[in-house]
């Protein structure tokens, strides 16, 4: 056996063995009152929640990777085995460009990518930041989780670490379109320097004339470069930031879908005895400066498990779940006896009241951008919820009516961008 199978075979036995002795401990532990919650549950109703992602993209496969993880937890499968497999099928189809291979990449056009990962009954927990070259950062999450006294490592170092276990270390994570959107990017925040052959052919005579205005669109105000959106300036005047005004031009324009251009997949999951696990994968804000890490790696932000309780896992600012520990208190809230809908709208509501930079609210004065949260608590019971919620807007479950998608419930009306 060659040493990455070896590696990657001894972790998930680890994890394996080590499972069942803790939920013997547990329910043997004369510590724990007779009458505790997490001992007294017969059978917990085994469900899974993430957002879309987890659904709508299959690497050419039969399966998303929510029905892989709901099937794996059914067929007894250790949890985080289980949602760890399940998230590998985004992270690896290079359609999806908010995630592993393919994902947009950052202001200098390299792909770097965060996850973290959380196993409930073992009180494990792993995370990588700014990790390049590797498709999937989730594995090397668990590495880390499984084989390292360590929660967290970043950079260069992550891909050291992943490449000592054996791991495939790729030069460049990028695909030909996540390539062209990144050039792309760079033609709406610096026209003046980056430019399309077929605009410029198009929008001028062979004497060097302006002909077509609606090709041309319009002259910057200092007379170089043509701006390829009409609305940069009030979009520029909104969010005070060129490189978001032109990033969502490209989603208005259908070039990027906008669940991708936040780009992270979060699926949670508890199985039949109650066992609860959480993972969070992502490739970070599009077009980010080079080394900016999210929530998505940091445990309590973008995901956070307790077994006793129940798990968290988010989408969207990552900022704003830093600034909040917004996934941990999601958690605290439902220890606190709130449902999983009420801890995170509770959380929401956090969010909003501590976002009061003029740079970060919509002509409403409320938050500009979009947080979403995918819960459940150890009984089974689940929600989605958002800062701001439509009919567009969804999450998706599997559960024994099999994988669907549903629709998130809002704290706020309208959009970000009212």
């Amino acid at each position: 056996m060659d040493r990455r199978n070896f590696v990657k075979t001894s972790a998930v036995g680890v994890a394996a063995a080590a499972a069942p002795s803790t939920i013997s401990a547990a329910k043997t532990s004369p510590s724990h009152s007779p009458s505790a919650p997490s001992l007294r549950l017969r059978s917990t109703r085994p469900v899974c929640v993430a957002d879309v992602s987890s659904i709508r993209y299959k690497n050419g496969g039969p399966e998303s990777a929510i029905e892989r993880a709901y099937r794996g937890i059914t067929e007894g499968e250790d949890v985080l085995d289980a949602i760890v497999a399940g998230v590998n099928i985004p992270e690896l189809d290079p359609d999806e460009r908010g995630i592993g291979f393919g994902g947009l990449p950052n202001a200098d056009g390299v792909v770097q990518l965060d996850s973290c990962l959380m196993h409930g009954p073992n009180r494990w927990a792993g995370g990588v930041a700014g990790i390049e070259g590797v498709k999937t950062p989730s594995l090397v999450a668990k590495a880390v989780a499984e084989l390292t006294d360590h929660h967290l490592i970043v950079g260069e170092g992550a891909a050291n670490f992943a490449r000592q276990l054996g791991f495939e270390i790729e030069d460049d994570l990028n695909t030909d379109r996540s390539r062209e959107l990144w050039v792309e990017w760079k033609r709406r925040i610096d026209p003046g320097h980056w430019l399309d052959p077929e605009e410029r052919l198009s929008g001028r005579s062979q004497t060097g004339g302006e002909t077509d205005p609606d090709m041309i669109r319009r002259r910057r105000g200092n007379g170089s470069g043509w701006l390829r959106d009409r609305d940069h300036e009030a979009r520029l005047e909104l969010f005070q930031d060129a490189s978001l005004a032109a990033g969502l031009s490209m989603v208005d324009d259908g070039l990027i879908d906008a669940d991708s251009f936040w780009g992270t997949t979060s699926l949670e999951a508890v199985n039949p005895g109650g066992d609860i696990c959480g993972v969070t994968t992502t490739s970070g804000l599009s077009w980010k400066i080079p080394g900016r890490a999210g929530d998505s790696p940091i445990l309590g932000a973008g995901q956070y498990v307790d077994n006793s309780v129940g798990a968290a896992g988010s989408t969207g600012r990552g900022e704003a779940n830093l600034y909040n520990c917004a996934s941990f208190l999601i958690v605290e809230n439902m220890r606190r006896g709130l449902s999983p809908k009420d801890a995170g709208m509770s959380a929401l509501e956090r969010i909003r009241q501590n976002t009061v930079e003029g740079r970060l609210l919509n002509q409403r004065g409320l938050p500009n951008f979009d947080v979403r949260f995918f819960i459940l608590n150890k009984a089974g019971e689940y929600a989605g919820v958002a800062l701001y919620g439509s009919n567009e807007s969804m999450f998706a479950v599997c559960d024994e009516n099999g994988a669907r998608e549903e629709a998130l419930e809002g704290l706020l009306e309208g959009s970000p961008r009212d």
